[in-house]
C-alpha cells in the first residue's frame, strides 16, 4: 500500500512540474488580449491548487498509513508546499485585482507571472532533487 500512495505521490509531481512548465506560455498567449490573463490565471490558479492539494493528500496518506512519521524531509516539502501556495494566491490576486487594461500594469504583472511561476519551478525541482538524492542515500534528512 504504502509503494503504491508514494509511486502516486511521485506522480503527482511529476504532473504538477509539467503543468508549471507549461504554465510559462500563459503570458505569452495572452499577449494580445491582456484581460484573458485574469481569465487564464484564474484557471490556472485553479488547477495548481488541485495538483497541489491531490498531492499533499498523497503524501499524508503516505505518511500516516506508512508509519513514515515527520522527517525533516516531510518538513521541508509541507514548508514547499505552503510556500507553492502563498506564492500562486498571492500572484492571483495582484492579477485579479489589477487594471490589467494599462500597458504598463499589464507588462509589470506579466512579469511578475513568469517571475513566480520559475520560482515555484525551482522550488519543486529543488525538492524533487533532495527526494532523490535522499533516495540514493548521498543525503540524510
Amino acid at each position: 500500500m504504502i509503494e503504491e500512495m508514494l509511486a502516486a505521490h511521485s506522480i503527482l509531481v511529476k504532473v504538477f512540474l509539467g503543468f508549471l512548465v507549461g504554465g510559462l506560455v500563459i503570458p505569452m498567449m495572452t499577449a494580445k488580449n491582456p484581460l484573458g490573463l485574469k481569465k487564464a490565471s484564474f484557471i490556472y490558479t485553479l488547477v495548481f491548487q488541485a495538483l497541489a492539494t491531490m498531492i499533499a493528500f498523497a503524501g499524508f496518506v503516505a505518511i500516516f498509513t506508512g508509519d513514515l512519521g515527520w522527517s525533516v524531509s516531510t518538513i521541508i516539502m509541507l514548508v514547499v508546499w505552503a510556500a507553492l501556495m502563498v506564492t500562486e494566491i498571492k500572484k492571483h490576486k495582484a492579477i485579479k485585482l489589477a487594471n490589467l487594461e494599462d500597458a504598463q500594469t499589464y507588462q509589470m504583472l506579466k512579469g511578475r507571472f513568469l517571475k513566480i511561476s520559475l520560482l515555484q519551478i525551482v522550488l519543486v525541482v529543488g525538492m524533487v532533487v533532495l527526494m532523490v538524492l535522499k533516495a540514493k542515500g548521498i543525503v540524510t534528512l
